[in-house]
């Protein structure tokens, strides 16, 4: 692993983006490895499905993790990659427990989206009780901002994506849309199941965590059902957005998405 990243899958045949780099669709920003896959994974898992370049970015190596080291983590990361068909997995080696909103890593964020020039941006939402998957948040909105800016030069074309979206959105925040995932309900565990360093392991001497808990896959796994009820389906993942999402033709997009209160 290098400072600049790596990248685990060999590119498709795809659009380059103007540093030659993948065209991604929708990239997703996560403080440690597993942060992403167990809040959006099925979104991620859907979207290659249906054709669609996918992304993780990491920030952290975890090393500051309670159970396992770098070295493991960064096999699961590879292996959770796998299973969900993304193209492209990136760690960015930003200190674990330090990430900060500085200049130095706006244009560390700034480089990776110029690079692969995303429509949608998946991240944290900011209020959230880790203080990395704050900072990480505040840290990936605001240069998704500034990469718009031509003054901030990074040797690559500026670059603004259309739409961040807000991933493991506190309970009193109202959800802006959930994700259908029901049939990719066992490539989003499978995913999960990749860190096996983190989860629940009765053999382990290590300390316990909150994901190694028992419990917690089963807790995680109700939040989704709970996602997926309000849609009316098994499983759903949720997202919020800060701007007003247009509707252009209501009843084509309501077309083949009945209400779940009225059947």
């Amino acid at each position: 692993m290098t400072n600049k990243g790596i990248e685990i899958c060999g590119p498709i045949n795809r659009q380059s983006s103007i540093d030659g780099a993948m065209r991604i669709d929708i990239l997703a920003f996560g403080a440690h490895p597993d942060d992403v896959e167990l809040f959006a994974g099925g979104t991620l898992a859907k979207m290659a499905s249906r054709g669609y370049a996918t992304a993780i970015v990491d920030l952290t190596r975890g090393e500051l993790g309670t159970r396992g080291t770098p070295a493991i983590r960064a096999q699961e990361a590879r292996e959770a990659a796998r299973i969900l068909g993304l193209k492209v997995r990136e760690n960015l080696r930003f200190p674990d427990g330090r990430i900060g909103v500085t200049t130095k890593a706006q244009l560390g964020v700034i480089r990776v989206l110029r690079k692969y020039r995303p429509e949608i941006v998946l991240v944290h939402h900011w209020d959230d009780k880790h203080p990395d998957h704050v900072n990480t948040s505040i840290l990936v909105t605001q240069a998704a901002h500034h990469s718009g800016l031509a003054k901030i030069k990074t040797g690559q074309e500026r670059f603004r994506p259309k739409r961040i979206l807000y991933f493991k959105v506190p309970a009193n925040e109202p959800l802006t849309f959930v994700v259908d995932v029901s049939d990719f309900a066992a490539q989003r565990l499978a995913a999960i199941q990749a860190y096996k360093s983190q989860l629940f392991d009765a053999s382990s001497v290590e300390p316990e965590t909150e994901l190694s808990r028992p419990s917690f896959p089963s807790r995680i796994e109700n939040i989704h059902k709970y996602y997926g009820a309000l849609i009316g389906t098994a499983l759903g993942e949720g997202f919020y957005t800060k701007a007003m999402i247009e509707i252009a033709d209501p009843v084509d997009f309501f077309r083949n998405q009945s209400d779940p209160t009225l059947r």
